[in-house]
This record gives structure tokens, C-alpha cells and sequence, in this order.
């Protein structure tokens, strides 16, 4: 077992003042220049630890434009601070500190029950359309983009799906919009933007929760593929911290673009995935913000049955 005594012989003061106060990506900066190391040296040791990080990753890390989060990622801030002889844990101390503070700054995320009641009215909301559960269509891509406005809200969102016929006959696809908590589901519109047309709208007050048909002008056959494309107008709540989308079986390609007013952009970004509404977030990865068009995304190549999102900080 390493002992801390073994690698603080020769920090600096500098340093030793970086690692106490952090931020993380301030100390680690701090650590490979007092080593006099350039990256790809850092990255051959890395190696050597049987540890592989690209360049371009350490020195976003050190920019403080990404934080290490994956398993594997944590695997090499631990190799860092022993190729850095660094006190061991200095580092990992700094990111669950960094963890500890965004999550008492970020709001909570829907409350299961809020969640629970919410599944249950679009049930009730389902049946009056006379929509089966799995609407008869296989997803095969799935494109979405977000926008968020000038206060902060969830303004819009458009939706670009490529779809497979499970059975003849399909034509139709039920949408659902579940708006922030305190929306208001009469004040969203909903349009057909290709390949498709309105139908029957349904919305309930209380739990934020819009469904809408969007009526084909083909009956499709099974095997069949189709792409249509909707949109929601929203902006009806107050400030938006995550968009989530959920799925209830395994199946193509998810993307999901968020774009943020120029005016309001968020400090930082990160992907999230849940099995459950009522199991742990898991899968937290940061998402770097596009500087020129003000753009985060996520790439699901192949979705599994549950949820997925991005969420932000404000500050």
C-alpha cells in the first residue's frame, strides 16, 4: 500500500496551495507543469500503468473544459498522482468535491411519485386515442433538438424519427410532451413538420403531460419504414435544468441536441441514463458546449430500455 508521505517530498508550495483549494483541473495543470512533463510524455506513463488516455483528453482535463468520470477515466487520475508523486487521493479528492457541489446546487429531478402520476394520467390519455402501449412502429433513429430561451425555459423542442412497421396498418404515431414542473399544457401547440398531420390533442393541467396523433397519409405494412417529423411549442415553465427522454425497449439510434439562448448560456453540461424513474442516475458523463453556436449534444448509438437525457448547471 502507497503511504501520502511518499510523493509530497518535493511539492511546491504553489502546488501543495493548488491541490488544497483546487479546482481540480487548476491543480492537475499545476501538477504536470512543476513535473515539467509535456502531455504526450504524461500519456506514455499513463501506459506503462496500463492506463490509456488520449492527449487531447488530458489536456481537456486540464483546461478544466472536461472532468474524468468514467471508470476508466478515474483509473488514470489515480496512475496521475503517482506518476505526478502526488499525496495519493489529492486528486480524487478535489473531483468528488467538485461532485459534492454541483449536486447541492442542482435542483432536484422530478420526485418518483410526480413521476408515477404522470405515467399513470398518460395512460388514461392513451386510451382515449385508442393508441396501443407499443403504437405499432420500431424505432430505428431517433433525432431530437432542444431549445432553450432567453429565461432559461424549455422553449421547443423538434422531433425527427425514422421508423419500421411492426404489423400492417399503422398509421399513426401518438407524441408525448411532458413539460417543467410548473407548465402549462394549454398554452403548448404542437405542428406537423413533415410526413405527417395533427390529430386528436390531449392535455392534463396537473401533471404537465400533453399527447397528440400525428396521422400518416399512407397505412403502412409491416416492414415498412417512415420518417415524419413534429414539433412542440412550450415555453410555458419557468427555468429548465434537463430534458430526459424515455424508452420503453431496446432499439436504434438516439441524438439530442440542445441549443442555448446566447444571452443564458449554462456553466456546464453532462449526460445522465436511468434504468427506472425510480433507479439511481447513472452513466454521468460532462458534454462539451459548442462556443460558436451554443450547442451541447449526446450520441446513443443503440438505446436501451429506460431513460436518457442532459442536464445543466446555471451556475
Amino acid at each position: 500500500m502507497r503511504h501520502a508521505t511518499e510523493r509530497t517530498d518535493d511539492v511546491s508550495t504553489d502546488l501543495h496551495s493548488a491541490l488544497q483549494g483546487g479546482p481540480f483541473h487548476v491543480a492537475l495543470r499545476a501538477a504536470i507543469a512543476a513535473r515539467g512533463l509535456p502531455l504526450q510524455r504524461v500519456q506514455h506513463h499513463l501506459s506503462r500503468h496500463g492506463v490509456k488516455v488520449g492527449v487531447t483528453s488530458l489536456s481537456y482535463w486540464q483546461q478544466g473544459a472536461r472532468r474524468p468520470q468514467r471508470p476508466e477515466s478515474l483509473r488514470a487520475v489515480r496512475a496521475l498522482e503517482e506518476i505526478l508523486r502526488l499525496p495519493e487521493e489529492s486528486l480524487i479528492r478535489l473531483l468528488a468535491e467538485a461532485d459534492e457541489r454541483t449536486a447541492a446546487r442542482r435542483p432536484a429531478a422530478r420526485s418518483y411519485r410526480a413521476l408515477v402520476e404522470a405515467s399513470d394520467v398518460l395512460e388514461r390519455l392513451l386510451a382515449e386515442l385508442d393508441a396501443p402501449s407499443d403504437g405499432g412502429l420500431h424505432m430505428l433513429g431517433l433525432h431530437e433538438r432542444v431549445r432553450i430561451g432567453a429565461h432559461r425555459e424549455l422553449a421547443a423542442r423538434e422531433s425527427h424519427h425514422i421508423v419500421c412497421a411492426r404489423r400492417d396498418g399503422v398509421d399513426r404515431f401518438v407524441a408525448v410532451h411532458h413539460g417543467d414542473p410548473g407548465c402549462s399544457p394549454g398554452g403548448m401547440s404542437v405542428h406537423a413538420l413533415e410526413n405527417c398531420r395533427a390529430g386528436r390533442i390531449r392535455r392534463h393541467d396537473g401533471t404537465g403531460v400533453l399527447v397528440a396523433e400525428l396521422l400518416f397519409d399512407t397505412r403502412l405494412r409491416s416492414g415498412d419504414t417512415f420518417l415524419f417529423r413534429y414539433g412542440v411549442e412550450d415555453g410555458t415553465a419557468g427555468v429548465s435544468h434537463e430534458y430526459a427522454r424515455g424508452f420503453g425497449s431496446s432499439g436504434g439510434q438516439y441524438t439530442l441536441q440542445v441549443r442555448f439562448d446566447a444571452a443564458v448560456l449554462p456553466a456546464r453540461c453532462h449526460r445522465f441514463a436511468q434504468h427506472s424513474p425510480a433507479a439511481p442516475r447513472t452513466g454521468l458523463l460532462d458534454l462539451p458546449l459548442a462556443a460558436r453556436h451554443h450547442t451541447a449534444h449526446l450520441v446513443e448509438p443503440r438505446v436501451r430500455a429506460g431513460i436518457v437525457g442532459m442536464g445543466w448547471d446555471w451556475s
